[in-house]
C-alpha cells in the first residue's frame, strides 16, 4: 500500500463528453468487423480524444474509456500530483529497490566464489 493516500478520482460531467460507438479494427474476425463495440470519447473543454476497444463488450469499453479519459484530464490539470503520476513514482521506487537488492545478492555470491578457490 502506498504511504500516502492517492488523490480522489476525477468525476467528469456527462455534458462535457461526446460519446461515439465505432466498428473496431484489428484481430477479431467477422464479429469485430460487424459490431460497433469500440468507444470514442471526446472531452469538449480540452479536446482530448480517447478510443477504446480492449474487449468485445461495449459496456466494458465504455468504463475503460471513461477511466482513461479522467486519467488524461487529471494529468493535464494536476501534473505530478495526478493519481497516475503518484502510482508511477511508487512503482519506479519499488523497481529500483528490487534492482538494488538483486545487485547486492549477486555481488555477495561473486565474493563467496572468489574465496572458495
Amino acid at each position: 500500500l502506498p504511504s500516502k493516500p492517492l488523490p480522489p478520482r476525477l468525476v467528469i460531467p456527462e455534458n462535457d463528453i461526446i460519446e461515439n460507438f465505432l466498428k473496431g479494427s484489428g484481430p477479431g474476425g467477422q464479429k469485430i468487423n460487424k459490431t460497433s463495440s469500440a468507444v470514442q470519447l471526446k472531452h469538449i473543454p480540452t479536446g482530448i480524444v480517447i478510443k477504446c476497444q480492449d474487449t468485445r463488450s461495449r459496456s466494458q469499453n465504455r468504463k475503460v474509456a471513461r477511466r482513461l479519459l479522467s486519467e488524461k484530464i487529471e494529468e493535464l490539470e494536476l501534473g505530478e500530483g495526478a493519481r497516475t503520476a503518484v502510482k508511477a513514482r511508487e512503482k519506479s521506487k519499488k523497481k529500483a529497490s528490487g534492482d538494488k537488492k538483486r545487485r547486492r545478492k549477486y555481488r555477495a555470491l561473486a565474493g563467496e566464489k572468489g574465496e572458495g578457490k
